[in-house]
């Protein structure tokens, strides 16, 4: 099919979010990869996909299942904590339903490669990502760093804190959510990066000055409401809202090396080693969907050469902290300190 007729296809049955995600070139040099030139996956794959962002993630596989008709594609949805418990309680009774699991946190990778069986990557893929995202036993899809979403209209700049350490001593009304996984991995990155006690004298301080929400996208919706001052979350949330909504009093701000920037991913384990997975991966690291998950997303890129998301400075001008990744599924210690300090 060439790509014309390609484009009419998508364009006939619908599927706008995937006809802007696979019709459009990518400005990008040619270390990423294309779509149109990949061979076709025949064959059945079974997904495990953690719960995407927006209904994005499913116009990614919508596009995909278009272009390959003789791939049949079974998807399992749920939390990528509960998928991940799901795939290690599966490999602990000898059944192996998942061929991919495709999860929203790092924590629930590792997760799975601590306690079940995943097969390594093929060199082809590793190169396609930035060097210091190559994983042996697992993929990264894109990025989100966590930030300190502000009410432009009740708080300068000048006025927010460098340090996350910091955060509890100034007056400022605060927005959290504690239940939600992306908070939670940034916790456990602050137990790793601080050790325990700080950890734990940090939530007591907080607790009596952050209002706790039901999900980032409603912290920072508070703050563009003039609720809240501040708010925990990632990134993405504000730039999508400041993109449908540009008069909203909404900027991003960063701490400085702590885990209050701290740079997580999205990524898929393969669990079946067969053409059919791998090739369905080299999909999603291809130019066109690495492209759409910044553009239409607003995550960050890993790939090499593709253009982050518009409104947020590049990395290296953020400074992240240095975290293992892998280490991030060590939850359970974060969730007996949330507890124990009640903000669970």
């Amino acid at each position: 099919m060439d790509r014309r007729t390609y484009c009419t296809t998508l364009a006939a049955i619908g599927v706008l979010g995937a006809k802007r995600l696979l019709a459009s070139k990518a400005n990008s040099p040619l270390a990423a990869e294309s779509v149109e030139n990949l061979p076709k996956i025949q064959g059945a794959i079974t997904l495990y996909l953690g719960r995407g962002e927006g209904g994005l993630y499913e116009d990614i596989l919508k596009a995909i299942k278009e272009r390959n008709p003789d791939l049949e594609l079974k998807i399992r949805r749920g939390p990528s904590s509960a998928l991940a418990n799901t795939i290690v309680a599966e490999a602990g009774s000898g059944v192996q339903r998942a061929d991919l699991f495709w999860a929203i946190d790092s924590g629930s990778i590792g997760h799975v490669l601590n306690n079940a069986v995943a097969k390594p990557l093929p060199s082809i893929i590793r190169d396609m990502l930035e060097p210091k995202f190559r994983r042996e036993a697992w993929t990264p899809i894109s990025g989100r760093i966590r930030t300190l979403t502000f009410n432009t209209d009740r708080i300068t700049r000048e006025a927010i804190p460098k340090s996350i350490l910091d955060l509890p001593h100034r007056d400022l009304k605060i927005g959290w959510a504690p239940t939600y996984a992306a908070f939670q991995s940034f916790v456990t990155a602050f137990r790793l990066l601080e050790g325990e006690k700080t950890t734990e004298e940090w939530l007591k301080a907080m607790r009596s000055k952050a209002r706790a929400l039901a999900g980032e996208l409603n912290v920072v919706m508070a703050v563009a409401s003039g609720d809240l001052d501040i708010g925990l979350a990632n990134h993405y949330y504000t730039l999508r809202l400041k993109k449908g909504r540009p008069e909203v009093p909404l900027d991003l701000a960063f701490t400085n090396n702590d885990a209050g920037c701290l740079l997580n991913v999205s990524g898929v384990v393969i669990l079946q080693n067969k053409p059919e997975t791998e090739l369905f991966l080299r999909h999603l690291l291809t130019k066109e969907v690495q492209s759409y998950l910044a553009r239409e997303a607003y995550e960050i890129p890993l790939v090499i050469g593709i253009q982050p998301p518009k409104g947020l400075p590049e990395i290296a001008r953020v400074n992240p902290p240095k975290v293992d990744l892998d280490k991030l599924a060590d939850l359970k210690p974060t969730l007996t300190l949330l507890r124990k300090t009640e903000v669970l």
